[in-house]
């Protein structure tokens, strides 16, 4: 637990390293501040496409198990957690129905039909260093 107030106002951004069994595959990350009692109050939270990890003009397929480097935007939050709180991050590779499920095959996304199930693994090593860039406001 945070053993002093802690004010985060601005942008949220996750940078990522990660490696998927498929082809294709989603990365979603949350922002939560965990309340002493267990509530957990979302703040912020963000996505991205596997595919689309060099923007929207260009679909790049992933070679399964490679490490790539993703970049997952949060958005902006304005939070102090207080004293006794924790600062959770959450990712996952689903936010079904807030966001459109992946199949992970890599076919067409508006006529994809075949499901693969992607193991994803996150990597937080020297060499991959997956970090939250969060923006702490000074005492």
């Amino acid at each position: 637990p945070l053993d002093r107030d802690v004010e985060v106002t601005g942008p949220v951004k996750l940078v990522l390293y990660a490696s998927s069994s498929a082809v294709d595959t989603d990365f979603m990350a949350k922002l939560v501040d965990v309340h002493p009692n267990g509530f957990c109050q979302r703040l912020c939270d963000g996505m991205v496409r596997a595919r689309f990890r060099e923007g929207m003009h260009r679909e790049v397929l992933m070679e399964p198990g490679r490490v790539y480097r993703f970049e997952i935007d949060l958005w902006n939050t304005a939070q102090v957690f207080k004293r006794g709180h924790r600062i959770r991050l959450e990712i996952a590779s689903s936010a079904f129905p807030k966001y459109d499920r992946n199949l992970n095959s890599g076919e067409p996304l508006a006529t994809s039909t075949r499901m693969v199930v992607a193991e994803n693994r996150v990597w937080h090593t020297p060499a991959w260093p997956s970090h939250l860039i969060l923006p702490v406001i000074p005492d």
